[in-house]
């Protein structure tokens, strides 16, 4: 509990003016006796309603809050907490309410400065944005409550529990619901190129038509028809995609307010809603944690909802990766011939490793080397150069891109196709290149 402002500024009045009348009667000025009477006498009776008011505050109930919180949130995007406050008291009452948000949230418009009104409840509300994934718990709200003649206000802690969950950036995944698939894509700054043929799946047969292939024509259904008959087709589906995702030091860098590693798990987010809607399955293996996590590939709608669940508390670790053991598990688990992309950030450092991993997986499976690259590089290759350190930092710099560079075209060499784009483009760059693969039927 703590003195008002009101009642500090009384009490400065009264102690200011006993102080001026004591000095005036030690310099032998006549001062009344009456006038240090009534001081003093004031004195003491604002003490005594200062005790009598914090008495009653004392025995003032704190109001009700209840929280409404979102079962779940979407990283780096703002959400609204909105707080339903009542009492009891017959008059009305304005109290500062501070709602205690667990770290890894930033927030906006608290303190909050809540006027009650008797028989009614206040409904406010604050927003959050989530600095990292993960699991949090909400567990107290805060209350600073005037006494009833304002000289005094309590600080009330009220145990409020709720919990959320916060999730990769899915938000532009389910709004891409309510778009079309292929306009959706435009927007996202996917492209894709015509189809150069026909699709490998069987899907129905049908009357021939201009402009279909010769090759189409079904000649027993076109005999038995006495009419030509072609045979359409579409796009090879009931694939399997696996996302081998490194979750090691190579991903903890940072570019803005999200690290490498949430701009990966959006990207596989991404490309698995479209793999999703295309028919295929997706699956998921990490490595380089901690706890190491495998989703068998599944289709249906309901695999991204799973998937979510499954990563929305992955982070990244400060291990190294080890591609070789990371490849041994999945080429034990995974026997049915899928694409496996793999999303880390090449380096120089383990080509060889890297390169002996990837041969591995690709006797057995289609491999897609996913990499991020940090764009502060391309930032540092485009700055002029004036001084020594300055030349110093640009010739590193392109040193460094040329050995990533490098091990591209080792990899490409081998006929594995590598995707290298800065970690927020890596999301359309990844779904270009499946959907580009899915018309020219080489999945």
């Amino acid at each position: 509990m703590k003195p008002s402002r009101l009642l500090l500024g009384w009490l400065a009045i009264l102690l200011a003016i006993g102080i001026v009348l004591g000095a005036l009667r030690a310099l032998a000025f006549a001062v009344p006796s009456t006038l240090l009477s009534i001081n003093w006498g004031l004195l003491l009776a604002l003490l005594a309603l200062a005790l009598l008011d914090a008495v009653r505050l004392k025995r003032r109930p704190a109001p009700r809050i209840k929280r409404h919180l979102p079962g779940s949130l979407a990283l780096g995007r703002w959400s609204e907490v909105r707080l339903d406050v009542e009492h009891d008291f017959p008059e009305p009452l304005t109290i500062q309410l501070y709602d205690h948000v667990p770290d890894g949230l930033s927030f906006e418009n608290l303190p909050l400065f809540v006027e009650l009104q008797p028989g009614q409840h206040s409904q406010i509300g604050y927003r959050v944005r989530p600095l990292k994934r993960g699991h949090f718990s909400f567990e107290y709200c805060e209350t600073n409550l005037p006494s009833p003649l304002g000289l005094w206000s309590d600080q009330r802690l009220q145990n409020v529990s709720d919990q959320t969950r916060v999730y990769p950036d899915f938000a532009r995944l389910y709004g891409g619901q309510l778009l079309a698939v292929d306009n959706w894509l435009s927007q996202l700054g996917v492209r894709q190129r015509q189809r150069r043929g026909l699709g490998l799946e069987f899907h129905q047969l049908r009357e021939f038509r201009e402009g279909d292939s010769l090759r189409q024509i079904d000649w027993k259904a076109t005999a038995r028809q006495r009419t030509p008959i072609a045979r359409e087709y579409q796009d090879e589906r009931d694939q399997q995609i696996i996302f081998m995702l490194d979750c090691g030091r190579r991903m903890r860098s940072q570019d803005g307010e999200l690290a490498h590693f949430d701009h990966a798990l959006n990207a596989c987010l991404l490309l698995s809603y479209v793999a999703l809607r295309q028919g295929d399955a997706v699956g998921l293996s990490t490595f380089a944690t901690d706890n190491p996590r495998y989703l068998a590939p599944v289709k249906g709608a309901g695999q991204l909802s799973v998937l979510l669940n499954t990563v929305y508390d992955l982070n990244s670790s400060q291990r190294s990766a080890d591609y070789q053991a990371a490849t041994t598990q999945l080429l034990a688990r995974q026997k049915r011939r899928s694409l496996v992309v793999l999303v880390t950030n090449l380096r120089d450092e383990n080509d060889e490793e890297l390169l002996t991993a990837v041969k591995r997986l690709s006797k057995q499976h289609r491999v897609l080397v996913a990499s991020l690259r940090e764009g502060v590089l391309d930032n540092l290759r485009q700055m002029p150069v004036q001084t020594l350190q300055e030349a110093l930092v640009y010739c590193g710099t392109v040193d460094y891109l040329n050995a990533r560079a490098e091990l591209h075209e080792q990899l490409s060499a081998h006929g594995v196709p590598v995707v290298d784009a800065q970690p927020e483009m890596l999301g359309p760059a990844l779904v270009t290149h499946y959907l580009n693969r899915k018309k020219a039927g080489t999945m």
